[in-house]
């Protein structure tokens, strides 16, 4: 008799965590809060805010951890970039994080200052890459340390190779864990984890998962990222451009299939990109049985 899959029987159960950006205008404060709020209940390990170039953009990530802590029972997790900040200001801000609860960064070198495809420049006076960054934090203080992975290798790698001994580095510096650039082929995200293991890393590699709100914006910004576009997932989402409702319902199908596969090929953690948006991910969650308590879900 065929194994029955293990999405469909009981499994160990799933860790989930959340990304999140922060909002520039007072609708999009509202629509990251309805999020937030609904995704709550699920318990998520963490959720993450994103960070940029600039201090508005840090004073924003700030704003919206703080309340996170205030407001939430959830843990946050601050990213945190080596771009447009010298080392000073780079540990300024990890202390204040500190100095308010927050125990886990998302350590990244960031994009360059023109944008993806650009090219990358240290800011002088600043961490050059995001290795020195890890460092610099653990200096400061017992934070948990994420850093990013890319399954399909960072744009600007010149091998696999190269872009695992900078994983390496960076665990070396005292990184706990990978979150994966995200990526719609598993075979990619299984062929980068037999890569890492046989290189001798052992750290959680968490997979990134999205769940495509609007295709042509996911499809344009994963060909700047890097991440390849299977054409069979462009042809799902085929003459759908003015049919929002199906395109929903397309967006939801191609994500639980994504991650009922991670399951069944043994994946118990997943970080999800939601774009300040809770609804497919709710739905995805639900799939794997990550749920809110009865009690809890009457008012979420």
């Amino acid at each position: 008799m065929q194994e029955q899959r293990r999405s469909r029987r009981q499994h160990r159960p799933i860790e989930v965590s959340f990304e999140f950006f922060p909002p520039k205008t007072p609708e999009m404060e509202k629509s990251l809060w309805e999020a937030i709020s609904r995704l709550a209940p699920l318990h998520p390990k963490f959720v993450s805010v994103t960070y940029g170039a600039g201090g508005s953009t840090r004073e924003r990530t700030h704003a919206t951890v703080a309340r996170i802590l205030n407001e939430t029972d959830i843990k946050p997790a601050a990213h945190l970039t080596c771009v447009g900040a010298t080392r000073a200001e780079v540990d300024e801000v990890a202390r204040a994080y500190w100095d308010v609860g927050v125990r886990h960064i998302v350590a990244l070198r960031g994009d360059p200052q023109g944008g993806l495809g650009g090219a990358y420049a240290p800011t002088p006076g600043g961490y050059a890459f995001s290795t020195d960054l890890v460092a610099g934090l653990r200096a400061i203080g017992d934070f948990e340390i994420s850093v990013s992975a890319y399954p399909e290798k960072h744009p600007e790698s010149k091998s696999f190779e190269q872009d695992i001994e900078v994983l390496r580095r960076k665990i070396d510096a005292g990184a706990t864990r990978a979150i994966t650039q995200f990526f719609f082929d598993n075979d990619i995200y299984f062929r980068f984890l037999d890569r890492v293991r046989a290189a001798g890393i052992t750290i959680p590699i968490v997979p990134g998962v999205t769940a495509v709100q609007n295709f042509k914006q996911t499809a344009n910004f994963a060909r700047r990222a890097g991440a390849s576009v299977p054409e069979w997932l462009a042809e799902r989402f085929e003459g759908l451009d003015d049919d929002p409702a199906t395109r929903r319902l397309i967006a939801a199908a191609v994500a639980a299939e994504q991650v009922f596969d991670l399951l069944d090929r043994g994946v118990d953690q997943f970080h999800f990109y939601t774009m300040n948006r809770a609804d497919l991910v709710y739905a995805v969650c639900h799939l794997l049985g990550v749920r809110a308590a009865p009690d809890e879900a009457a008012t979420a």
